[in-house]
């Protein structure tokens, strides 16, 4: 299955580029399910067809859903509380009814997440569109699986687990249940359910498509995401221009932003494959408008992004880990090695990745930034480096 998620700026269209993008591709032939996160049903309304808790039909081959977050918060929150009891009942504890709960902020993201991992263990769908959030919070929502992933090794190591049969002793000497049993196990589920998350968006049928009004800011905002998505080794698929105005008379009002908007094209065009989407003099609603905007479905042939281990040891007596950055900054650039991680570091976005296995038995030689790609030396390290007899 391959999967296309959709975002942009704030107010870009990207609702409605992603209803038009599933449409084109269930039009051709494509089983495809369409997510939303929204709390308002705005895919619905560019749909034309309500959306909800369950996924619905809205043509041949074309699904759409929208997860109750609510719902899945409840859910998770009773089987927290069920897991807990012994602890609760301890404390004093007066347990919540789902009736009282109301979602926290960023429930409506998390459940994105878990339907985009249901839908993905389905295989019912050859295509999952996903209506992401705007371009910031889709970044960090993104990055969530595998930051959780590593917090909650950091927490609660696995390894830890083999103490399990001092947990009676300890249990009797405190005087207290111990509840490592359920939190081992509510951890190890967690880590399950990430994994299968973050598997997705690694997945190399996995891509971005960047929607933008084209204009001055449009520019500084594809500028900011697309190295936000390079930080996470996300590969952009192609760019949808939206509300892009017709030609206009030189004498005419419109004259002026019509010369930004080619301006800005013409530099899209230069990196990124655009798909200029017509202003159509009112909000898109319905199959009829969607298809006007000529948006197409999801390209087979997008590359996924690579960062090769180059062997120099013959030459210069390093490896080199090449790292595509594009539009990084070097005074904004920032490298540190802790252990078997490089915390990476680009304008405003983090990533703590590991090493490829080869380098950790490296020392770190140095690092440059070359034509948008960050090339770090590593030198083997002579007391880890296998040695030649």
């Amino acid at each position: 299955m391959r999967t296309l998620l959709i975002t942009g700026p704030g107010g870009s269209g990207r609702t409605t580029v992603a209803a038009a993008t599933a449409l084109t591709a269930a039009r051709e032939g494509t089983p495809t399910l369409v997510l939303s996160a929204d709390r308002t049903d705005t895919l619905g309304a560019a749909l034309g067809t309500a959306t909800g808790a369950e996924p619905v039909r809205v043509a041949p081959d074309l699904t759409a859903w929208r997860p109750d977050a609510a719902a899945g918060f409840r859910a998770d929150l009773a089987a927290f509380q069920d897991r807990a009891a012994g602890v609760l009942d301890l404390l004093g504890a007066a347990r919540l009814d789902a009736e009282e709960v109301t979602p926290l902020p960023g429930a409506e993201e998390l459940a994105l997440l878990r339907a985009l991992r249901d839908a993905a263990l389905s295989e019912r769908f050859e295509l999952l569109v996903v209506d992401l959030p705007p371009a910031p919070q889709a970044l960090a929502l993104l990055a969530l699986p595998a930051e959780l992933r590593r917090y909650l090794r950091r927490l609660l190591p696995p390894e830890r687990q083999a103490a399990r049969a001092l947990r009676p002793v300890l249990g009797r000497l405190a005087g207290v249940p111990m509840p490592a049993e359920w939190l081992y196990e509510t951890a190890s589920r967690w880590d399950v359910e990430l994994a299968a998350v973050e598997a997705v968006v690694a997945d190399p049928g996995t891509a971005v498509r960047l929607v933008a009004e084209p204009g001055p800011a449009g520019l500084d905002a594809v500028h900011g995401v697309a190295l936000g998505l390079a930080v996470r080794a996300l590969p952009l698929e192609s760019l949808v221009a939206t509300r892009v105005l017709p030609e206009a008379p030189a004498d005419s009002w419109l004259a002026g932003p019509v010369a930004q908007q080619r301006k800005a094209l013409e530099e899209w065009r230069q990196t990124y494959t655009v798909h200029p989407a017509a202003h159509l003099g009112r909000d898109p609603r319905g199959p009829d408008d969607l298809a006007a905007l000529a948006v197409p479905g999801a390209d087979p042939a997008s590359v996924p992004v690579e960062w090769p281990v180059t062997d120099r040891l013959a030459e210069d007596g390093v490896l080199v880990w090449c790292i595509p950055l594009p539009g990084a900054v070097r005074e904004e650039l920032d490298l540190v090695r802790r252990g078997d991680e490089l915390v990476l570091t680009a304008g405003p976005f983090r990533r703590i990745v590991p090493l490829p296995s080869a380098l950790r038995r490296c020392t770190v030689d140095g690092a440059a930034l070359r034509d948008g790609e960050l090339r770090i030396r590593f030198a083997p390290d002579p007391a880890l480096w296998p040695r030649e007899r």
